[in-house]
């Protein structure tokens, strides 16, 4: 069996999870927090999520592979786009638009016109692991390295599994940028704080924080810390008025279908999230325009059963058209829409049997997009590793198909980015 097939058995492993034992006591508290396990961890609570075992999921993946019938994506060059980014060199924003930068699968750098820098996801390292010399290894380069990026106010982390969460990548943004402001979901602050990242806040799904700088330099610098940064919780305050030089944002932890895991001892212990961080320009900038962004994170939509004469490129058609969706993110559209920007995967989803609870393909990622309320979108979660069996370059040809199919525009609404690609929103 190749690397590649151990490194994708690897990773499949890693993101499944089997139901966690329990019911839910019928109480207010419960009615509000369904995703909450009694005694410890959390769960999708709803009819969208259905999982396999761990050894269902493994046992599945080395059938199809003895079977002749799994899918060897092929990453011989070119196949992804890299260019070097380009950032802002200082926190004004000549055209008052919101700026996107795709680093690579779930990492993007957002610039807003406010002047906050936010990265998601952010993984800049080789292999997406445990181990420096196993587990899926990009077939893209990085695009830069974390200190080629002038400012990081705040870094927002989905979930623990290793291509979203990196223990080398936080340590040295937490040391080029000592005032960068971590925002994990309910759960994960204990694991920075054991790495000695102390400025992490842990929220739950539909809670807020507000997030205040005031930067003490207009230019970079990786040697001083850049601003002076505090966050406090909200649950209901809105968004301050900036005075001049100041800046505020508002941070939602906001729900989505996955689950978490980065040993074979703690799935689903830790809470996974999507997120939405709005920011008002400051008053002394009449350019700038009020910017939200909603990060998806890593989600599922639905899941799709298990069929020998199942087509994998037609998993809306009937039967599968009426499968439950996840509802939550029609909630986050009518409680936290609209939106800016939507940051949506678009890749890891073959074989669905088995991907699809917890990954969006394509057309599940419409649908999200379409759920939430989100003005434009650029995909992401594809690109960067082999996690999974579709081809590298199937994910855009998909999304295209899927956005003609619900009769949305294929290019200036939903789109893709080269790696190190900035769009303007």
């Amino acid at each position: 069996m190749s690397s590649s097939s151990i490194a994708a058995i690897i990773y499949a492993s890693s993101v499944s999870a089997p139901a966690i034992k329990g019911g839910h006591p019928d109480d207010e508290f419960t009615k509000s927090k369904a995703h909450h396990v009694p005694g410890g961890g959390f769960d999708n609570p709803w009819p969208s999520w259905k999982i396999h075992t761990v050894w269902t999921i493994v046992w599945g993946l080395i059938e199809r592979r003895l079977r002749g019938t799994a899918n060897k994506p092929d990453t011989t060059p070119p196949t992804v786009p890299v260019q070097k980014p380009t950032f802002l060199p200082t926190r004004e924003s000549p055209n008052g638009k919101l700026r996107a930068t795709w680093l690579g699968h779930a990492c993007y750098l957002v610039e807003f016109p406010s002047g906050l820098r936010v990265l998601f996801d952010p993984v800049f390292t080789d292999r997406c692991s445990p181990f420096s010399w196993l587990g899926p290894k990009r077939y893209t380069e990085m695009p830069c390295q974390i200190k080629d990026i002038p400012f990081i106010d705040a870094v927002v982390i989905s979930h623990n599994h290793y291509d979203h969460l990196s223990h080398p990548t936080v340590n040295e943004i937490a040391r080029r940028h000592p005032n960068c402001q971590f925002f994990v979901p309910l759960g994960n602050k204990k694991w920075f704080t054991e790495c000695g990242i102390h400025n992490c806040t842990e929220l739950d799904w539909w809670e807020d924080v507000d997030l205040t700088l005031r930067p003490n330099q207009p230019t970079a610098s990786t040697d001083k810390p850049l601003s002076s940064a505090s966050a406090a919780g909200s649950t209901t305050a809105s968004t301050a008025q900036q005075d001049p030089g100041m800046i505020t944002a508002r941070i939602s932890c906001l729900p989505c279908q996955h689950t978490s895991a980065r040993t074979p001892f703690d799935r689903s212990k830790t809470l996974w999230s999507s997120w939405a961080v709005t920011s008002a320009p400051a008053s002394s900038s009449p350019t700038a325009t009020p910017a939200s962004v909603y990060f998806a994170g890593d989600t599922g939509y639905r899941t799709v059963p298990r069929s020998s004469s199942h087509d994998e490129s037609a998993d809306w058609s009937p039967p599968y058209d009426k499968l439950p969706t996840c509802p939550a993110f029609k909630d986050i559209g009518t409680r936290r829409g609209p939106f800016t920007l939507g940051l949506i995967p678009i890749g890891a989803y073959s074989p669905r049997w088995i991907m699809s609870p917890m990954h969006a393909n394509p057309r599940d990622a419409v649908e999200i997009f379409l759920d939430t309320r989100c003005a434009h979108a650029l995909g992401m979660h594809w690109g960067t590793w082999v996690l999974t069996e579709e081809d590298v370059l199937e994910p855009p040809k998909r999304l295209r198909e899927a956005l003609k199919l619900r009769g949305v525009r294929d290019s200036g609404v939903f789109d893709v980015c080269d790696i190190g690609e900035s769009r303007e929103i």
